[in-house]
């Protein structure tokens, strides 16, 4: 593949990550909140390692809400009326996005928790 290819290529996946965030309501959730954990992180002085797990679970959450739109918009162009395996697929793409939420939530208690309760803690020393 030439640079013009991968430019190419790297132009459409960027229109497809735009495509997310213009159309997505709960992209542009993912990514508010996304913003606030890497503020926090910022603020609170996390380990490089912490910080490493925090935009690992960032990533997940996007790549799993990019890959359910992909999935819902290849359902939506298959078929115009209701198919029981059309749902399927939908709501299995949807869990993919809920269980790598769950995971960020997970991770944002256990390392956020234990800073800001230091930080509490220290505040009213």
């Amino acid at each position: 593949m030439g640079p013009r290819k991968f430019l190419e290529s790297l132009r459409y996946a960027i229109e497809g990550v735009i495509y997310c965030i213009n159309t997505q309501r709960n992209m542009k959730i993912h990514i508010i909140v996304a913003i606030i954990a890497l503020t926090a992180s910022l603020l609170l002085h996390i380990s490089n390692m912490e910080l490493v797990v925090v935009i690992m679970a960032i990533s997940l959450v996007l790549v799993c809400e990019i890959i359910n739109t992909a999935v819902e918009k290849a359902v939506d162009t298959s078929t115009q009326e209701y198919n029981p395996i059309a749902k399927i697929s939908k709501d299995v793409a949807a869990g993919a996005v809920l269980v790598a939420s769950i995971n960020s939530m997970i991770v944002g208690v256990l390392i956020f928790g234990r800073h800001l309760m230091a930080a509490v803690l220290k505040a009213f020393a």
